[in-house]
């Protein structure tokens, strides 16, 4: 008898933990230790998109090769976010002067959430199939107030995600609107998901706790 197929997130976002909870997925979290400012240092001629993606392959790259042996029979999901505007590609600000200039920078303008997405299928312990593509999504910024924007980055929750903003958060009361998948923009695109697990060989439906 086959075992049954574990899902790993190789993340350790709550807000994509969630995502694929709320749609049916409980998965193994398991956290690659990959340095990711040293490998986009490597990879200055990327597209955005290839950026993002090339780092979202290589933590499931890491996990496959760590869980292997616990987890023989499993898809390992990779993720990484940016945002890019104003010419500028800009991850997790991881301070508050940065948090705040991000904002003081975005209000009122527009710009292009790109999350990269790597699957990596696991046969008794052998990799067998990988896949990888990327979303992009326009988000459309609103003006908050000085007061607002300080009173945001005050809460602490814009320092710690890809364009100092939330959907499901917070942030959400500065997103007047975006334009393409909701997912994608809190963390993980379940279309662009479903997609990869297809490639890979295993049909999303089949996952569902």
């Amino acid at each position: 008898m086959a075992n049954p197929l574990v899902v790993v997130l190789a993340s350790a976002s709550p807000a994509r933990l969630a995502v694929l909870r709320s749609a049916g997925i409980d998965p193994v979290v398991s956290v690659s230790g990959v340095d990711e400012d040293t490998l986009a240092t490597t990879l200055a001629d990327a597209t955005p998109a290839e950026l993002v993606t090339a780092l979202a392959r290589a933590k499931a790259d890491a996990v496959a090769a760590d869980i292997a042996a616990e987890y023989p029979d499993a898809v390992i999901v990779g993720c990484d976010s940016m945002l890019h505007i104003g010419g500028e590609l800009v991850g997790k600000p991881g301070c508050a002067a940065a948090a705040l200039g991000r904002w003081q920078a975005m209000a009122g303008g527009t710009g292009e959430l790109l999350t990269g997405h790597a699957v990596v299928r696991l046969d008794h312990g052998v990799r067998t199939a990988t896949a990888s593509g990327a979303q992009s999504t326009v988000i459309r910024f609103s003006k908050p107030s000085t007061e607002e924007i300080a009173a945001y980055v005050g809460t602490g929750e814009p320092l710690q995600v890809a364009g100092a903003f939330t959907l499901d958060g917070r942030g959400g009361w500065f997103v007047d609107g975006i334009n393409g998948d909701p997912s994608s923009v809190i963390g993980i695109s379940l279309p662009l998901t479903r997609r990869l697990f297809a490639e890979v060989g295993v049909a999303v439906v089949s996952l569902w706790s």
